[in-house]
Order: structure tokens, then C-alpha cells, then sequence
């Protein structure tokens, strides 16, 4: 009887991680596409598009798919919308988030999290949105600055959702909380953590499991922390601040403390980075998760907002010199030290599958197919994103053998295999 209870438990632990089929940056939100049989070369004209779609409203948000269907914010007058478009590009429904960011870059942000049969997104005014995925219906909603007294910075709330077995996770950051977990099902609170009496960052956080916990790693305009999945108990916490006057690290007074970036993990090892000069991080889980301790800094890739990989034991992404210009970066995921660092069109976003990187120069729109080898930055093929306005901020996707772009109001689909 006990192995049996033990089995029924496991099978329903399972089904409630499993039924997450599409997020922020992919599975693990690390920016790695699972892919089978991948072209490691494209023609001179790249990967045919098999289709874009206009209405999707302004945003820099990425698209995601179930399999089904493709999932897309964007903001239209002053909401921000979410758009379900079918797998040849017709738009299904379109149906309203909540109230769009209206302060500098008045665009969409989050990334949506599908979950099952709901779809989940966060306004850039805070409002936190559940719908059906087959009809857009909303199933519940909430305002989660008000709820949570939520404090965040110039650029608005930026947080794509995670969905953590029956809860889904919000930073509001503030005075009463800085993480908390709702219901997925309903909306309501099932915990809250303490303040760490901080403002909110731009950044989405990731669920990690090591040393017998499940932690939600993020960060916040000061603090990279980690917190307990089930209970909402801060178990450690790193004033990254600190790391500037020891490092002599300058600080651009523009944003002396912007973090963007979701964390990259590994077998107990955390990394950080963030654009503007700052330092990048590498840090080391106790044995039982509950205490961190830094093992090297890195000032070569301070990325922007792009995101980084990890493929082999390297890490890939794009650095920051000034808001318009970057350089692409390799760096030793165990020591930190920098491989290379070569200049390609301008910084961007990155995703990885299998060994090729895929590198979107966000000036012009250029992606690069890039052979992942600390050796050189290997461009081996490009495409041209030709439709869309604005800057493309929005990192691409990679779902059943297609590439998936979104650029401003357009989404665009390319066939990779």
C-alpha cells in the first residue's frame, strides 16, 4: 500500500511539472531549444519563411507555441493584448491583459507561459492574467501591484510568468512582499515572501532543484536571491552591489543597477550578468541549497538584456559598450575567463539548439547561425528579418522545426526543417 501511495504521488508531481509546454526562453528558460535534426547550415537566402502575420500590437516580447497554437502579447492603444494564432498564421482571438507599460518604451514585455489549457501573462502595468487557451476567455485576473503593493522601476514590470506545479510566481518587489506564489488555478495567494524592501527588476525568474530543494532564482534592482518553491522562505540572499567598489567595477549612471537577465544553472552552479559595465557572477550552492558562495566575476559579457547560453562548458552571448553597440563573447563557464570576444553587426539576443547558437543582432535584424566553439565566433549562415518596425529586442523561438520571430507588430515563421 505504500508503494503504492508513493507511485500515485509521484505520478501527479509529475503531471504538474509536466503539463508546461511553452515559456520564457524554452523549457528550462535558459535559451536551449530541444531539436532534432537541425540544419547546421542554411542556404544563402536562410530558412524559407513559411508565413508572417500582422495585428499582433507592439512589443518586444517573444512568441511561444504548444504545438497547437502560437501565443503572443502585444500592446494596442493602451492594453496590453494576447494573441492566439493558428499554426498557418490566422488569427484565432485576441483578448486584453491588462493595462500596457505607458512610460518610456511603451511596449508589450511579457512573454506568455502556457500551461495546459490556460495561458498565463503579466501587463506592463502589473496585471496578472489567466485564459483559456482555446478561446481566449478570461478565468481570472488580478491587479498585482495593488494586491502586493508592488514597487518597480523605469521601464515598468518586464516579468514573464512561471508556473511552478499548482502556482504561478510574481516579483512585485515593495514594502510587503518581493516574491509571491497565487493559485494558478484561481488567482488567490498561497504564500507570500518576505521584503527584502527592494524595487522590481526586469527579470524573469527560473525554478531550480539541487540539494533536495526546488528554488526560484531571480533577481531584483539589488538582491540575487533564491526562495524556497514550496514555502516562500527566502534562503539566501547576495547584495550584488557589493561586488563594485572590490572589483573596482564602474558603474554607467544611466542605470547603475538594471538587471534584465533570467540566471543560468547548472549542477548547483548559479550565473548572473547585466549590461551598463557591470560585473557577471558565478556562484556555488551549498549541498543542501540554503547558502551560496561566489567563486569568480567576469567583466567581459555584461549583457544587456539579450540573455546568454550555456552549450558544452561555455558560456555564449553579446556584451554591452554603449546602448547601440556590442560584441559577441565566449567565456569558461568553470573559470570565467574570456575565450573571445569579436565584433558581428551589434549585441542582440541569443538562443541555442543542439551545437549551433542563434545569434539576433538587434539593430538590423540579422539572425546568425553560429557554430558553438570557444575557439571563434564561427558564423556559418544569416537570414535577414525584413518585415516588422522598431528594434528587435524580441528573442527568437524554436518549436517543432521552426524558427519563430516576432518583430514589433509582426510574426514571422521560418522553416528550419
Amino acid at each position: 500500500m505504500k508503494h503504492l501511495t508513493a507511485i500515485i504521488f509521484m505520478l501527479i508531481a509529475l503531471h504538474s511539472t509536466a503539463q508546461i509546454t511553452a515559456q520564457w526562453r524554452g523549457p528550462n528558460r535558459d535559451g536551449i531549444f530541444p531539436g532534432n535534426n537541425l540544419p547546421d547550415q542554411w542556404t544563402a537566402d536562410g530558412p524559407a519563411m513559411l508565413w508572417s502575420a500582422e495585428g499582433i500590437g507592439k512589443g518586444y516580447s517573444s512568441a511561444v507555441s504548444d504545438g497547437k497554437n502560437i501565443f503572443v502579447t502585444g500592446m494596442k492603444e493602451k492594453m496590453d493584448v494576447m494573441t492566439c494564432l493558428s499554426m498557418d498564421g490566422k488569427i484565432l482571438w485576441q483578448t486584453p491583459i491588462g493595462e500596457a507599460w505607458n512610460g518610456p518604451f511603451p511596449e508589450t514585455r511579457t512573454t506568455p507561459t502556457v500551461d495546459g489549457d490556460r495561458v498565463y501573462a503579466i501587463s506592463g502595468g502589473g496585471i496578472i492574467a489567466c485564459m483559456e487557451t482555446s478561446s481566449g476567455k478570461v478565468l481570472w485576473s488580478l491587479d498585482g501591484i495593488k494586491t502586493f503593493e508592488g514597487v518597480y522601476g523605469t521601464w515598468g514590470v518586464c516579468e514573464s510568468p512561471l508556473i511552478y506545479g499548482d502556482k504561478i510566481i510574481y516579483t512585485p518587489a515593495g514594502n510587503k512582499t518581493t516574491m509571491a506564489a497565487l493559485d494558478k488555478m484561481t488567482g488567490k495567494t498561497i504564500w507570500m515572501s518576505e521584503s527584502l524592501m527592494d524595487t522590481t527588476a526586469y527579470v524573469s525568474p527560473r525554478l531550480i532543484k539541487y540539494g533536495g530543494k526546488e528554488i526560484i532564482v531571480t533577481l531584483t534592482e539589488r538582491w540575487f536571491f533564491g526562495v524556497d518553491a514550496s514555502t516562500g522562505k527566502i534562503l539566501w540572499k547576495y547584495d550584488f552591489a557589493s561586488l563594485l567598489p572590490e572589483k573596482g567595477l564602474q558603474i554607467w549612471p544611466g542605470a547603475p543597477r538594471t538587471n534584465t537577465n533570467t540566471p543560468l544553472y547548472d549542477n548547483g552552479m548559479i550565473y548572473i550578468t547585466g549590461g551598463y559595465d557591470h560585473a557577471g557572477s558565478m556562484f556555488r550552492l551549498s549541498e543542501t541549497g540554503d547558502a551560496i558562495t561566489q567563486v569568480w566575476v567576469d567583466t567581459t559579457l555584461d549583457c544587456h538584456h539579450g540573455g546568454v547560453v550555456k552549450v558544452g562548458d561555455y558560456i555564449y552571448g553579446s556584451n554591452w559598450l554603449d546602448n547601440s553597440k556590442g560584441n559577441w563573447c565566449c567565456i569558461d563557464w568553470k573559470t570565467g575567463k574570456t575565450m573571445y570576444e569579436q565584433k558581428w553587426c551589434t549585441k542582440g539576443a541569443i538562443i541555442a539548439s543542439g551545437n549551433m547558437l542563434y545569434c539576433f543582432d538587434e539593430k538590423n535584424g540579422t539572425i546568425g547561425l553560429v557554430r558553438a566553439t570557444p575557439e571563434k565566433f564561427d558564423l556559418v549562415s544569416s537570414l535577414k528579418v525584413t518585415l516588422g518596425k522598431g528594434p528587435f529586442w524580441a528573442h527568437p523561438a524554436i518549436y517543432n522545426g521552426m524558427l519563430i520571430v516576432r518583430h514589433g507588430d509582426v510574426v514571422l515563421v521560418y522553416k528550419l526543417i
